[in-house]
Parts: C-alpha cells; sequence; structure tokens
C-alpha cells in the first residue's frame, strides 16, 4: 500500500494545476478560515450545505478524481461511524411529562400539532433494551459527522492546492501587523513551512515500516496480543528515530548554508498579487457569513 498516493493528507498537487491553484494563497486562508469557524453553534441543515458546498468546490475545482475520491471515501466513512454511534446513543436529556390538570380517562382531547420529540422507539429485546432515536440525538448526529468532515477535508483541500511556499508567504502578509508587539512574524512562518515539508518525510518513514513488517511474513496469531504490541512498540520506537534523524539532518542542511536568523537570510517565495477572480471570491464571503448569520442559527 503506497500512503504517499492513496492517503495524501497534507500533500501538494503539482501537477495538473487547476483555478484553484492560481488563487492568491490569502483569499484562500480566509475561506479556509470560514469554513473551519462557521460551523460552530449552527443547525444542522447549514453544516450538511458546508459539506455540499465542498464537494462542489473539489469537482468544479477541477482536481482528479484519483486523488480526493479515496481520501474523501475514507473520511466518508468514518462520519458514517460517528453518525450512527451518536444517533444511537442516549441524549443526555430525561423527559418527563404529565398533565398539568387530572383528566377524565373518557376525554380524548386533539392534538395540537404533530410535533414528536422521540422519532424512533422500537424494542429490541424487550423493555429492557430499545432502540430509541430523538430529535436532539439526531441534531448531534448530524452536526458532529458534518463538523469532522468539514475540518478535516477544508483543510485537507487548502493544502492540496496550495504550497507551502505560498502558504508561508500568505500567513506571512496576515501576520505583519504583528511585528509592531514584536511577534517573531518571519520564524513563526519559517517553521510552519518546514512542518508542511516534514509531513511527506513522516509519511514515507511510516510507509517503509510498514513495509517492512509485510515483507517479514509475521503470523500474528501465534505471537499473541503482548508479543503483537511488542513488535508494534520496537516499530513506533524506530518511527521516532527516523523521524528525529531526519529533522537533524535538516537542521544541519539550513546551518551548513549560512542560515542564521530570517532578517538576514529573508527569502521571497512568492509573489502575492490579487487578481480579478481573488477580489470576487474576496467578495463572496460577505454573503457567505450574511447566510450564516441570518439562516445558519446560533
Amino acid at each position: 500500500m503506497d500512503l504517499l498516493r492513496s492517503l495524501p493528507i497534507g500533500l501538494y498537487l503539482e501537477h495538473p494545476l487547476t483555478w484553484l491553484h492560481r488563487l492568491d494563497p490569502r483569499v484562500k486562508m480566509f475561506w479556509l478560515m470560514s469554513f473551519l469557524l462557521s460551523p460552530f453553534l449552527a443547525n444542522p441543515w447549514y453544516r450538511l450545505g458546508i459539506v455540499v458546498l465542498l464537494f462542489l468546490v473539489t469537482i468544479f475545482g477541477m482536481i482528479p478524481k484519483r486523488v480526493w475520491w479515496q481520501q474523501i471515501g475514507w473520511l466518508l466513512l468514518i462520519c458514517f461511524f460517528v453518525f450512527c454511534i451518536t444517533l444511537l446513543l442516549p441524549d443526555g436529556m430525561k423527559l418527563l411529562t404529565q398533565p398539568r390538570f387530572m383528566l377524565d380517562s373518557s376525554v380524548i382531547l386533539p392534538t395540537a400539532t404533530n410535533y414528536r420529540y422521540v422519532l424512533v422507539d422500537l424494542p429490541i429485546w424487550g423493555d429492557d433494551f430499545r432502540l430509541t432515536i430523538t430529535r436532539r440525538s439526531l441534531n448531534l448526529a448530524v452536526g458532529t459527522s458534518t463538523l469532522i468532515f468539514t475540518l478535516i477535508y477544508s483543510s485537507t483541500l487548502y493544502l492540496l492546492t496550495t504550497a507551502p511556499e505560498e502558504i508561508t508567504a500568505g500567513l506571512e502578509e496576515i501576520l505583519a501587523p504583528l511585528e509592531r508587539w514584536k511577534i517573531p512574524v518571519t520564524e513563526i512562518t519559517l517553521t510552519l513551512t518546514l512542518a508542511l515539508r516534514f509531513i511527506p518525510l513522516v509519511m514515507e518513514e511510516i510507509q517503509n515500516l510498514t513495509r517492512s513488517i509485510r515483507t517479514r511474513a509475521i503470523n500474528w496469531q501465534k505471537l499473541g496480543l503482548k508479543n503483537g504490541l511488542k513488535i508494534w512498540l520496537v516499530v513506533a520506537d524506530r518511527l521516532i528515530e527516523n523521524l528525529l534523524m531526519r529533522a537533524e539532518q535538516t537542521a544541519m542542511a539550513i546551518d551548513v548554508r549560512g542560515f542564521t536568523s530570517p532578517n538576514e537570510h529573508r527569502v521571497l517565495w512568492h509573489s502575492l498579487k490579487f487578481r480579478r477572480v481573488d477580489w470576487l471570491l474576496l467578495g463572496a464571503l460577505l454573503p457567505f457569513w450574511g447566510v450564516r448569520v441570518l439562516w445558519g442559527g446560533m
């Protein structure tokens, strides 16, 4: 299994270059923060709309299907399990209803509305175990699953269409006013660039260790739980050791090139310039948040 191809989390898609790649990284950063912040305290219908919007952006963004199909499949599977578990668990509300006045049993009052708090109430094993789905559990299930999907997939889509150097340049431009309070913005963005560049190395090390385990044809049934756990602890220790060695090699490469401070060795990663489509998408944030305030709920 090739993790770098089947699960491209945090990797940049260099080819083909879509219109999402050509957008200014600052505009994409503003939209990413909007996707991350707007679902909080929103109603389930708004969160479902965000999920549909992310699907439409992926499809109309002309991103190859081979890149996002398998990844989004695993993510949808995880969200489906979260939805089912949250839906079937108790909603945490113990509602006991009783009439306010003593009524004659022969008197039948018509119901004012068809509202029902308990949507499904089926006995599984008698009255001891019942399948109960309420409106609150349904809202929690939809809200939790869509929130997980939005947080993970929007960030992945941003990293997929934005180079690490563009992210660094855009974030440095956005955080530039903080330099007045002596906040090391350049150092922070440099650290972010190195962290993004380090993600493929982590995936590669995990892939190599996984292949090394598979090639040895270990019989896990004969080993048992205790011995199998020992092997995985050895693998985890080896993974941490390899990652620390890669980090040391990166630090030595920076030191050899004479990099002492970002201010003395400033590198212009990317030339930032707003185009017409950038201004249009930046202006589209106003109706986006307008929909959130008017119909998104609190």
